[in-house]
């Protein structure tokens, strides 16, 4: 999969302490995902879930949520948002 933008993971990480590794360890597995739907998806992350257009990915426990957008036929993932769970709870991301 090719992952747009790596950035987004590198802000969240500066920003929130000991988010980097888990972050790092997401990115590294996405990248060589050859994934076709979200069936694939959560062969890897069980808990990812569909919100609208979005696929949501619980990071580092339950602490933290990365917000993505999935083109399954051109293997895109466009990284959205990465949030804490209170500021994921809180919603306007998906808007």
């Amino acid at each position: 999969m090719h992952l747009i933008s790596r950035k987004k993971l590198l802000e969240a990480a500066e920003k929130h302490s000991g988010l980097g590794e888990p972050l790092d360890v997401w990115y590294r597995i996405a990248k060589k995902a050859e994934w076709l739907s979200l069936a694939d998806v959560r062969r890897v992350f069980p808990s990812a879930d569909p919100a609208g257009k979005f696929t949501v990915f619980n990071v580092k426990g339950n602490a933290s949520r990365l917000i993505t957008e999935i083109n399954y036929q051109t293997g895109r993932i466009f990284l959205r948002h990465v949030l804490t769970h209170a500021e994921y709870s809180k919603g306007g991301w998906n808007k």
